[in-house]
């Protein structure tokens, strides 16, 4: 079993065209997570006929990634061969490097699947704050000796595909910390790499403004950092220099990702 996991909020005009490009014949579910929606996204959902649609619903927004660890957990509860992971807004996405990343799971090629999202000619085009974000993320792959096989890539930034032995291995929390995530299959000794490239502008995701830029960039970097200073499997310190690097954590709901393993939080929708 083949699980997509679509966390999304709010992405009402782009969900009906992110699940028309999935690999469908490859997926036995899609489980878009809806989480804090304000809009019409479920009754989007509502329309499209799509028979393997299996979506999760949560009155409360969870945070940014807490919508990963919510379908590692359903997919950890079904067994689940493996899981795609996608965001709603990333309309960009064909079905051709979705599927690449699928069968280099499903044909063991390896454990977690990542996109390249800053091929070597686009970065002549990314602003300073991404270049040193990319620093940051190519200094826990060096930390984790992968940067030979996976650059910048990291699972905070593209889509990207598990396989059951991840599942099994890392806890559903740590996909709330993407780079902790990583980090933890690593030191497991489990096989990642690279399957598909995709520059950062052709995902499809929207412009939001400045303060939510700056913040999502604080947000990987202080996971980045966490993930680097780990001790005991927990993540460690944020700050480096003197800052702190908290953007969007610190809204990170882990009490209803809890309550949603733990069976007191019931997020069905149809």
């Amino acid at each position: 079993m083949f699980l997509a996991v679509i966390p999304a909020k709010n992405e009402a005009p782009s969900l009906p065209k992110v699940i028309a490009n999935l690999p469908a014949d490859d997926l036995d579910f899609v489980v878009p997570v809806l989480n804090g929606c304000t809009d019409n996204s479920l009754s989007v959902l509502e329309q499209i006929n799509c028979p393997r649609l299996a979506p999760l619903c949560f009155n409360e927004p969870l945070g940014i990634d807490v919508p990963r660890a919510v379908g590692a957990a359903l997919a950890r509860l079904l067994d689940a061969g493996g899981v795609l992971f996608l965001d709603g807004d990333m309309h960009g996405v064909g079905a051709g490097i979705l599927r690449k990343l699928v069968h280099s799971v499903r044909d063991g090629q390896v454990d977690l699947a990542l996109t390249n999202c800053y091929p070597p000619h686009f970065q002549r085009h990314i602003s300073t704050q991404a270049v040193y974000l990319l620093k940051m993320r190519e200094e826990l792959n060096r930390h984790l000796h992968l940067q030979n096989k996976i650059g910048h890539a990291t699972p905070s930034h593209g889509p990207h595909a598990i396989s059951r032995r991840l599942l099994r291995t890392v806890a559903p929390a740590d996909f709330a910390v993407p780079p902790l995530m990583l980090a933890h299959a690593a030191r497991s000794g489990l096989k990642i790499g690279v399957a598909a490239e995709i520059p950062h502008l052709h995902l499809g995701s929207p412009l939001r403004g400045h303060d939510h830029t700056r913040k999502i960039l604080e947000t990987i970097i202080g996971d980045c950092l966490a993930a680097l200073n780990a001790r005991g499997g927990k993540p460690g310190s944020r700050t480096l220099d003197g800052r702190d690097y908290v953007g969007y954590h610190g809204e990170r709901r882990w009490d209803l990702l809890e309550a949603f393993i733990s069976g007191k939080l019931n997020a069905d929708c149809f």
